[in-house]
């Protein structure tokens, strides 16, 4: 089972950016697919961004794209997620995951296709 380590919330004003990372570990990092989820107060967990294996593809939900960029480092067991224009409805504890997959060109989606996740990291994005 791979360990997922989050960092990089914080508050910031909307409009603007933020980066959050996920350090994982183990020296098979590249067997996962990864992905990023966000819960805010109140609401479910909300797919944000995923990634296939090698980084190669990659897929957002609606109120990110343009927004956000999802990308990996194998050499370096990291994924990240950039966040640009931050609006207050981004504010949300984010959560990366990974999956173990024999499947190098498939993303996923939904949470309950995940077999790891970190603790989260709290974005506030002040209004």
């Amino acid at each position: 089972q791979v360990q997922l380590v989050e960092s990089g919330g914080g508050l910031v004003q909307h409009g603007g950016s933020l980066r959050l990372s996920c350090a994982a570990s183990g020296r098979t990092f590249s067997r996962y697919a990864m992905g990023w989820f966000r819960q805010a107060p109140g609401k479910a967990r909300e797919f944000v961004a995923a990634t296939t294996r090698s980084g190669g593809t990659t897929s957002y939900t609606d109120s990110v794209k343009g927004r956000f960029t999802i990308s990996r480092d194998n050499a370096e067991n990291m994924v990240s997620l950039q966040m640009n224009s931050l609006k207050p409805e981004d504010t949300a504890v984010y959560y990366c995951a990974a999956k173990d997959t024999l499947l190098r060109y498939t993303y996923y989606v939904k949470a309950g296709d995940y077999d790891s996740w970190g603790r989260g990291t709290q974005v506030t994005v002040s209004s």
